[in-house]
Parts: structure tokens; sequence; C-alpha cells
């Protein structure tokens, strides 16, 4: 029994993903065929002709089917890139995006031998870390047990569960850092999303509160009257949320705070340092 080609079994997804109203239906089809087929983008490309194994060929179908109902591609394949680790993600965890990487750089500036961090979800900042600063340990929080465990397998199949421990709490008793990280959920509850996040994605690790702010105060309120220490903190942010959450930062300790811009110039980051 022959499979289907490849050329025909994108033209036909990429026509289901535009009538349901994706923005990339050939990126996502692409992505979806390469992750089930093994075949590489570039093969499918250049090679319309190549045929899929019946077998892939039904579960390709039924990825299509599940993306149709705005399903996000990384739950689709059990996986998600970041930095230069792979790390299996689900429904528990929200997936990965580009602009935390800018965490990751962050911690590349500063040189930690030590790390917090509040809220791992995925573990992807964590083990991002661990994977880039051979010398560093991380402790990571979360109060989601669920994303805990899926946290805890990605560091055992990276063969980091020596350098990260986890902890379900928002933060630990106390403890001395070199440095603190989190993307905390700071979208405000009326903000409407794409159906991805709105459908799939796990509500409280996306929307802070009213305002979207609600969560950056619990947080730093606690840092600020516990017994941990740390000489810099780097926070992800909503685009406009950089001069309120400097000041949280400020009242909460760190006297040396800025605003870092993303790639599209839109405030991303509040780095907070003591001087």
């Amino acid at each position: 029994m022959r499979g289907a080609e490849v050329g025909d079994a994108l033209a036909a997804a990429i026509d289901a993903f535009t009538a349901a109203g994706i923005d990339t239906p050939r990126l996502d089809a692409e992505v979806l065929l390469s992750g089930i087929t093994g075949f590489d983008r570039a093969q499918l490309i250049s090679d319309p002709t190549l045929e899929i194994p019946p077998a892939q060929a039904r579960v390709f179908s039924s990825a299509v089917r599940r993306r149709q109902t705005r399903e996000p591609v990384a739950y689709i394949l059990g996986s998600k890139g970041f930095r230069y680790i792979e790390l299996e993600v689900d429904s528990r965890v929200l997936i990965p995006r580009p602009e935390t990487e800018m965490l990751v750089e962050l911690a590349l500036e500063l040189k930690p031998s030590t790390v917090l961090e509040i809220g791992t979800g995925s573990g992807a900042i964590a083990l991002a870390v661990a994977d880039e600063i051979p010398e560093v340990h991380v402790l990571a929080t979360d109060v989601s047990a669920a994303s805990l465990a899926l946290a805890s397998r990605n560091a055992r199949l990276l063969g980091s569960q020596d350098r990260v421990d986890f902890l379900k709490a928002s933060l630990p008793v106390s403890g001395e850092f070199d440095l603190i990280l989190a993307n905390l959920p700071y979208v405000a509850e009326s903000e409407q999303l794409e159906p991805e996040i709105m459908k799939f994605e796990p509500h409280g690790a996306v929307f802070g509160g009213p305002t979207g702010l609600e969560v950056f105060e619990e947080v730093l309120g606690e840092l600020a009257s516990s017994d941990i220490q740390a000489r810099a903190i780097g926070l992800e942010i909503g685009m406009e949320q950089g001069h309120a959450v400097s000041e949280m930062v400020r009242k909460a300790g760190w006297s040396e705070v800025e605003t870092r811009a993303d790639l599209a110039r839109l405030d991303r980051v509040v780095v907070g340092r003591i001087s």
C-alpha cells in the first residue's frame, strides 16, 4: 500500500490551516510533517514526490485535524526547542517563547554560580541556564506539581538533574543566590489572546490578575519580606509594564533597575541589581 506524497499532503494541510484562520499555514504544515516523518524541511520542499509511509501519513492526518482546532504545534508534537535544548511540553505547561531567551542571556552576562528560578513550568529557563553555564546550580520552583513533574523529566532527559533542583513552592524559605529569574504570569485577565493560548495553554501560567501586575506584586512582596538574598533579578514583563514593575523591583530592594527591550523594541525584561 502506497503512502501519500509529501507535496499533496502539505498542500492539503496548508489549505486546511488557511481555512481555520491560522497565520502560518505553510510553516505549521512543514514543521508537523517534518516532526512526524523525520524528513527535514529542506527535503519536504525540494522533493514533493517523496512518499510518506502509510502509518506516518495517518499520524499526520490526525495532527492536521488537531491543528485545525488551533491546538499548538508544540503540544501536537510533544516538544519545543528553546535555546540549544529540546524540551518535552504538553498542556500542563506554557510553551517556551523566543522572548524568554532574554532571561537566559542575562544569566550568561552575569555568570552566576547560583540561580533561583520562580515559576519554572517546563523547566526551560533553568535547564537552558544549566546547559550554557556548566558551573551553575539552579533551584527552580513552581506551585504546580504537574509542571514540576514535567520539568523534572526534562532535567533527566537532558542530564541536568544533578545541577537543577525543583521545589514545589512559590519561593524557598531562605537562601542566597547570585541571580533570580522569573517569567511570571503578566497578561491582564480581560485581554483576549489567540485561540492557541485561550483554549489550550494553562491560564494560570498566562494571566496575572485583573491588571496583569498582581503576581509581580505578590512575588516581589514575598521576596522583600523573606530571608532570600540575591545580587540581581531578571523578570520578563508585558510591553507596557516596564515602569510599574521597575518600581516594584526598587521597593523590593534592588536599587539599580533597568528595562530592556526585545528585538521588536518592546519592553520585555526588568533587571534589578544591588549597588
